[in-house]
C-alpha cells in the first residue's frame, strides 16, 4: 500500500535543507503572485509568509510547507486515495475514516519519529469543510521553533511542541492541514496559556488557513446555452429486403 509521507517529516528535511544550502530546492508546485499552486492543481492557497521576517517555501507533489523566522509553520497535504483509500472510506464513514486516518498515518509518523508523542484531543464538526476532523497533537522534543527557545536558565526539560491538525475529503483527495502553536515554545516562562486556551488559538490558526485555501471545483459538463437544444442522431437502420422478411 501507497505510503503516505506526513508534512512534518518534509518539513524537518526542509529545515535540514535550509541549513546546508544557501538556496532551497526548487518548488514543484507554482507561484502566482502572491498565490502557491499545488503541482496537481488541487488547491491555491494566499502565501502565509513573507521574504523579509524569512518567510520560506518547500514542497513535493503532495506537501507543500510555510516557515518564517517568526512564529508560522504551516503544511498543506493533498494526498489522493486511492482504491483501498476510497473503500476504507466507503465503508467507515467519513468521520471513522478521517479518525482511521489521522491516527494511522499522521499519528503514526510523529509516533515513529518522536517518543512520547500523544494525541491531546480529536473532535469530528459535521458542519466544517462537509465534516472535518481537528486533532491536536503533543510532541516531546518536535518543535519547528528549536533556535527560538529562549537559553535563560539551565532546565534540561524537552520542549513539548503542539500542533493542530485539520482533515478533511475533497474531489478523491484526504487534505491535511497542520501547524505548530509557536507561543507555546518562544514565550518560555511568560507563557501561560490554559489547554483550552491553546486549543482555541490552534483552531482560530487553522480556520485562517482554510479561508486562505481555494480547493479544485469538481469538473461538471458546462450547461447548454439557454434556448439550444442537444439533439442524439440515432444510428441508421436499413429496412430488411423482401427475402429477408420471408
Amino acid at each position: 500500500m501507497f505510503r503516505f509521507l506526513f508534512a512534518f517529516a518534509l518539513a524537518a528535511t526542509a529545515a535540514s535543507l535550509r541549513a546546508q544550502e544557501p538556496q532551497p530546492p526548487p518548488l514543484q508546485g507554482k507561484l502566482d503572485g502572491n498565490v502557491y499552486v499545488s503541482p496537481t492543481g488541487q488547491f491555491r492557497v494566499a502565501i502565509p509568509v513573507l521574504p523579509e521576517l524569512g518567510g520560506n517555501i518547500t514542497d513535493t507533489t503532495s506537501v507543500v510547507t510555510f516557515q518564517d523566522d517568526f512564529n508560522v509553520h504551516i503544511s498543506i497535504a493533498a494526498f489522493p486515495q486511492d482504491a483501498t483509500q476510497r473503500w476504507e472510506m466507503s465503508t467507515r464513514g467519513l468521520k471513522d475514516y478521517l479518525v482511521y486516518f489521522f491516527s494511522n498515518f499522521v499519528f503514526a509518523d510523529f509516533k515513529q519519529n518522536f517518543e512520547g508523542a500523544e494525541i491531546e484531543s480529536a473532535k469530528f464538526v459535521p458542519g466544517m469543510l462537509d465534516g472535518a476532523l481537528v486533532a491536536n497533537l503533543l510532541v516531546p522534543g518536535g518543535t519547528m521553533f528549536a533556535d527560538r527557545i529562549p537559553t535563560l536558565g539551565t532546565s534540561d526539560r524537552v520542549p513539548v511542541a503542539k500542533r493542530g491538525n485539520l482533515l478533511f475529503v475533497r474531489n478523491n483527495h484526504i487534505f491535511v492541514v497542520s501547524t505548530e502553536l509557536a507561543e507555546r515554545i518562544i514565550e518560555g516562562r511568560a507563557y501561560h496559556k490554559t489547554t483550552q486556551e491553546e486549543d482555541d488559538l490552534l483552531l482560530q490558526k487553522l480556520n485562517d488557513i482554510v479561508g486562505k485555501l481555494q480547493l479544485l471545483r469538481s469538473v461538471t459538463p458546462p450547461p447548454a446555452p439557454s434556448g439550444s437544444t442537444t439533439t442524439i442522431t440515432p444510428p441508421s437502420i436499413t429496412p430488411p429486403t423482401p427475402a429477408e422478411k420471408k
